[in-house]
Order: C-alpha cells, then structure tokens, then sequence
C-alpha cells in the first residue's frame, strides 16, 4: 500500500495550517497516498500559552478536526492526525495533545492522549516542560483499519519501548509516532529511536514530522528537526524526507511484518522483571 506523511512547518494560526495541511492532502493523494499522516500539533506550533488559551477550541467545536475529516471522507483516504492541541475543559485549564485516527467515510475511529511528557533540560538554554501546559493521557491505543492495525503514540512516547512493545503483543503491525522533535535531539536520537521501535517490535514505524522555524504571532519562535521517517520492520529506512516541507508518498508491504517476525520472534519471548 502506498502511505503519505505531510511534513509541515505549522505556524500559530489553526486557519491558516489548515489550509496548507488539505493542500498536502490532495497531493498525496494524487500521488496515489491510500493512509496518510500529519505531525504533532497539526494545528498549532506555540509556546505562548495565553494565545492556545485564546485560539484552541475542545474537540467538539474543533475547525481543524472538523476540517480534516472532510477531507478524509472527500478523498476516500485513511487520516491519521497525528496530534491538535485542544482544550481539555480541566480546571487547571490545561490542554490536551490528542492523535485521531480518520476513517474513508470521516468517522474517528480512534484517539490517543500523548502519555509521556516531554519534561527535558537539553541544555542551559533549551528546557521543556510539556505537563505545564498539557494533560498527559492514560492509556495505549491500537485500532483496527482493515489493512493494519495501528498502534498510536506521539512524539516524546518514542523512548519508552514497552509501550510500543505492548501495542505490538496487542496486534498492532504499523506504529505511528508523529511528532514536533527538538533539532539537537532530532540530531543525536531521532532516527535512532525510531529504528529500535520497528527492528524491536518487528513493526512498520511512520513518523511524520514538523520541521524548521515555525513562524509565531507572539512569544518566541519554536523550530523542530523534521526528517519524516519511515522504517520497515527490518529497521531499514523506506523514507528520510530531510528538511523541506511536503508530502511524501512511499510504497510498503505489510507482508514485511509477518516476515521480519517470522525470522526473530522477540515479542513471544522475554522475562516479565516487573514481580
């Protein structure tokens, strides 16, 4: 099957990422795209707190959900969103960074809370503390597509290997890590991680990613360190999409999981250290 992910550069205006995030849509699909994926917080790069409170909407009343699964059902395509920040109705008025999983018919078949914070000091001038101002989810996610059952994570979840050695055991065969990756761990890590998940789980890894400078109409200006990626089940890399933003359409054969797993049976095997 052929799979698109959209590597954008979303400002902090939902309107106008919505617009360029369908643009990319339609490219996909025009390259024949069947299941396609957008990074981490399609809808909104920022670090300005006070402007998500002003901007971000729950998931009801949501433009960019909405927009998008029009665009899933006008296409015909599976959509994996990869994450929206949304506000979460909590008292503490934090948000919540939320995956969508969008079938043909533009129904959410599934959702997925980002469960591990990125809580980080990479350096003395760059710290994050994600639960400041999100919600961390609480459980793991696998849904049924009719080609593949996906396991859905996001971003920071990526080095953590039990929950991806989890959605494997739980019959997941593409696992689905969008994300928003700082570039000095982008650099040392990204790639890195993502092969362990997929040659550890013997899974199809499909990570879209945002990427560049991200332009802001107030408080500073986050850039990321893009390189969608997608790893075969062999931890062979199907597709490195560097820096520039698009769509990028590859072909993959499902058939590689069942081979790979075939060959080292790791997920049946292990000693449960946790008793």
């Amino acid at each position: 099957m052929r799979v698109g992910l959209l590597q954008l550069r979303s400002s902090d205006n939902p309107a106008q990422n919505l617009v360029r995030t369908t643009d990319l849509i339609r490219d996909a699909v025009s390259d024949g795209a069947e299941f396609i994926l957008t990074p981490e917080v399609t809808n909104c790069v920022s670090f300005d707190r006070k402007h998500q409170a002003d901007i971000l909407c729950d998931e009801a009343a949501d433009p960019t959900l909405a927009g998008l699964r029009e665009a899933a059902k006008t296409r015909g395509i599976w959509l994996l969103i990869g994450s929206l920040a949304l506000k979460s109705g909590d008292s503490d008025g934090r948000f919540v960074n939320r995956s969508f999983l969008i079938g043909p018919d533009g129904g959410i078949r599934a959702r997925y809370d980002k469960i591990h914070m990125f809580d980080v000091t990479v350096s003395e001038t760059e710290t994050y503390r994600e639960s400041s101002g999100y919600r961390a989810g609480e459980a793991a996610v696998v849904a049924d597509t009719g080609f593949a059952r996906i396991g859905m994570t996001i971003c920071y979840d990526v080095r953590f290997p039990y929950l991806y050695r989890h959605l494997a055991q739980e019959g997941a065969s593409i696992l689905t890590v969008p994300s928003a990756f700082s570039p000095v761990t982008g650099a040392a890590h990204w790639e890195t991680l993502l092969r362990a998940r997929a040659i550890e789980t013997g899974s199809f890894v499909l990570a879209p990613a945002q990427s560049g400078t991200h332009d802001v109409t107030s408080g500073r200006a986050r850039k990321t360190w893009g390189h969608s990626l997608v790893v075969g089940p062999w931890g062979d890399v199907h597709l490195d999409a560097g820096t520039d933003e698009g769509a990028y359409v590859v072909e993959i054969d499902l058939k590689d999981v069942v081979r790979a797993r075939r060959r080292i049976s790791s997920l049946s095997q292990g000693v449960d250290l946790r008793g």
